[in-house]
């Protein structure tokens, strides 16, 4: 991921900086890298979202590691160097200005170290289609719930999960959102 840092312009890369530290400030649920990917692409940055995922992580990690470590902004960049000498100097500079200006501000709780690792839910969007028919069967008439979770996975990255659910597959989804409603309004 490092030797792909080098198509980033300095701009695109501190607003990627910027995005991870406010993730892991928990001011924002993700990293939209796809939305980052396809503003970088429409610049004429030849990048694709899989390696723009990649530094993103890659950056994440670095900044959470220099957080639970306490590092001061000439020890994060002195371990860099030592570490990885394939960083552009632009990606250096704003490694340092972003950790320098925000990191002190990342707060690593004795509990957020030891707590497994989850994705956060960001959205849901849900559709009620029906399948008029198909190449083996004239008519269907068969009636379906399409939902769409968008979900944070712990470094921040946003995706989209899809699925379908038969109807009564969906009934029984929502009998247990109803039952879990149930449970948080006793806590």
């Amino acid at each position: 991921a490092a030797d792909k840092i080098n198509l980033i312009p300095q701009d695109f890369f501190a607003e990627l900086c910027e995005q991870i530290i406010q993730h892991l400030n928990h001011k924002i649920l993700g990293v939209n890298a796809a939305e980052l990917c396809q503003r970088m692409q429409t610049s004429g940055i030849e990048i694709n979202a899989g390696d723009l995922a990649k530094i993103a992580n890659m950056i994440s990690f670095l900044f959470s590691t220099a957080a639970r470590n306490n590092l001061s902004t000439e020890e994060l960049i002195t371990t860099l160097g030592n570490a990885v000498n394939a960083l552009p100097k632009h990606a250096v500079q704003v490694i340092r200005h972003v950790w320098s200006e925000q990191g002190k501000s990342i707060s690593v709780s004795e509990d957020a170290k030891n707590m497994a690792t989850v994705g956060q839910f960001v959205d849901i969007k849900w559709k009620l289609g029906v399948a008029m028919s198909s190449d083996t069967c004239r008519s269907l008439k068969y009636p379906y719930v399409t939902v769409t979770l968008k979900v944070a996975d712990p470094s921040g990255q946003i995706t989209d999960k899809s699925f379908e659910m038969t109807i009564p597959q969906f009934k029984n989804f929502f009998r247990q959102f109803k039952e879990m409603a149930a449970v948080l309004e006793t806590v």
